[in-house]
């Protein structure tokens, strides 16, 4: 099922998730519907508060992207942690589900490592670069309560501000369902 993506302002989107203990029939199809809402938008993550659920989960697939040439299909990340960074820095620009026709350009860690479990509850710890890298910083950074506007410089937050304030108005409409509570 194709669930709602929550916009910039609600607040499940600012509050940290909960850790998720055990796997129920339930979390598993809302796993599917979290991978489906994301393929529907068009994108290559999503946390599950960005569809109204606080739990620590996030879903990825950058495996159309023409940069990744390693991933093969989407990654179920539950309760992830990112354990290194490397001291190297990318700049890249990003954009949101939960905030439409918002993209700039941000720096971060080009390596990563990242502690979790994976859809079958085993423990994972896997080591990334490149575009794996940054959807699994800017979606844990979600599952945290971060927009990825907040990494920018002071200045590029103050002129984000006018989007932000039109996509709080809803005067952005995505080609994806939307909530905005």
């Amino acid at each position: 099922m194709i669930l709602p993506v929550y916009t910039y302002n609600h607040p499940v989107l600012k509050q940290r998730t909960l850790a998720i203990d055990d796997l129920s029939d339930e979390l598993n199809v809302f796993i599917d519907d979290m991978l489906a809402t994301m393929y529907n938008a068009n994108g290559i993550g999503l946390a599950a508060n960005q569809v109204g659920k606080g739990l620590s989960l996030t879903v990825i697939d950058v495996s159309d992207s023409d940069e990744e040439e390693e991933s093969d299909g989407p990654i179920v990340l539950i309760n992830p942690v990112i354990e290194a960074f490397s001291d190297t820095e990318e700049e890249f620009e990003e954009g949101c589900l939960s905030l439409p026709d918002f993209r700039d350009v941000v720096i971060r860690p080009s390596e990563i490592q990242v502690r979790f479990l994976d859809r079958h509850m085993k423990e994972q710890r896997i080591e990334v670069g490149g575009l794996l890298a940054r959807v699994m910083q800017h979606e844990i950074d979600h599952l945290n309560g971060i927009y990825f506007y907040e990494r920018l410089s002071p200045i590029r937050r103050t002129l984000a501000q006018g989007k932000l304030k039109r996509i709080a108005r809803g005067d952005i409409e995505p080609e994806y369902e939307v909530f905005r509570g």
